[in-house]
C-alpha cells in the first residue's frame, strides 16, 4: 500500500465511531463528506404516519438515516410491530433504539454481500402481506423497486419521506483538499452510489488535465454490489467489495495494512 490514509465520505456526524476504529488500527483518517443529511422543512406527513403505525403489517427502512429520522420523533417504540431493513448498518441502527431480534420481528436479507430491495423482497411473505399495508420510510427520493414490487402483489404501500440528501457545496477549501488527495493513493470508503457520483462531479469541476484518471486509480472499499457496479461504470480500476456493515469494511481495511 502506497499511503496510510483512509478517506471517509459519510456526513461527519455519522462517521465518528468508524473514524475512531480506523485510527485504532493505526491508519490516518481524512473526512471528505460526499453527502449531507438534512431535515425536512415539513414533517407533517411523517408525523401523521407515526400516529398510525399499528395499521401497518410491515415498516421498512431504506437506510440508517431513515431510522434516525423516524425514531427521532417517537417517545416510545410501539410493541408488536414488524420491521424490515436492507443492510447490516440499518440493523445495527435499529438496535441503538432497542429494536432487535429479541424485542421485535426484524426482517433483512440473509446474503450480507447483496443487501437491497431485491434481496429483501425474497425474505418477505408476500402472500401474507396481500391486502395489507406496508410503510416505507425513506429520503425525499430513491429507488421505487420495493414499492412497485409490493404493489404488484396486491399490497398497499405508503411511502413517507423522513430526511433529505444534500450534495455538499464544493467550496475552495474542498477543491484544494481534493486536488491533494488525488495526487496520492488512498483508501476511500464509499457507502452510496450517489456519493460516488458526487465525487465524479467534483473532479470534473476541478477541470484538471489528468483529474479523472487520477480519481479512477484511487482504491474504493464498498459494502454493496450495486455501488461496485456504479464504480465500474464510472471507470474505477481498484474496488474492494465487502459484505454489508462497518465491521466488514474494517476487516477489509485491516487486510491492507
Amino acid at each position: 500500500m502506497q499511503n496510510n490514509t483512509v478517506i471517509l465520505t459519510r456526513p461527519i456526524a455519522q462517521a465518528q465511531d468508524f473514524a475512531r476504529q480506523v485510527l485504532a488500527m493505526g491508519r490516518e483518517v481524512v473526512h471528505f463528506p460526499l453527502l449531507e443529511i438534512g431535515a425536512l422543512e415539513d414533517n407533517a406527513a411523517l408525523l401523521t404516519q407515526l400516529e398510525q403505525l399499528h395499521d401497518y403489517a410491515l415498516i421498512a427502512f431504506v437506510s440508517p438515516n431513515a431510522i434516525d429520522a423516524f425514531f427521532r420523533h417517537l417517545t416510545t417504540v410501539p410493541q408488536g410491530l414488524t420491521f424490515a431493513v436492507m443492510g447490516e448498518g440499518s440493523r445495527a441502527k435499529l438496535a441503538e433504539y432497542g429494536v432487535n431480534d429479541q424485542t421485535a420481528t426484524v426482517l433483512r436479507p440473509r446474503n450480507s454481500r447483496k443487501t437491497d430491495s431485491e434481496t429483501l423482497l425474497a425474505e418477505l411473505d408476500l402472500l401474507a402481506l396481500q391486502g395489507r399495508k406496508v410503510l416505507i420510510v425513506r429520503g425525499e427520493s430513491g429507488r421505487e423497486l420495493l414499492a412497485d414490487a409490493l404493489r404488484e402483489q396486491g399490497i398497499e404501500v405508503v411511502q413517507v419521506a423522513a430526511y433529505r440528501r444534500v450534495k455538499p457545496a464544493f467550496n475552495q477549501a474542498l477543491q484544494q483538499q481534493l486536488k491533494h488527495l488525488l495526487n496520492i493513493e488512498n483508501d476511500w470508503i464509499i457507502t452510496s452510489s450517489e456519493a460516488l457520483r458526487n465525487l465524479c462531479d467534483y473532479v470534473a469541476t476541478l477541470d484538471l488535465t489528468d483529474g479523472v484518471a487520477k480519481m479512477q486509480r484511487q482504491h474504493l472499499l464498498v459494502p454493496h454490489s450495486r455501488i461496485e457496479e456504479t464504480a465500474k461504470s464510472l471507470g474505477f480500476l481498484s474496488i474492494t467489495l465487502t459484505a454489508s456493515g462497518d465491521e466488514q469494511l474494517l476487516v477489509a481495511l485491516q487486510s491492507r495494512l
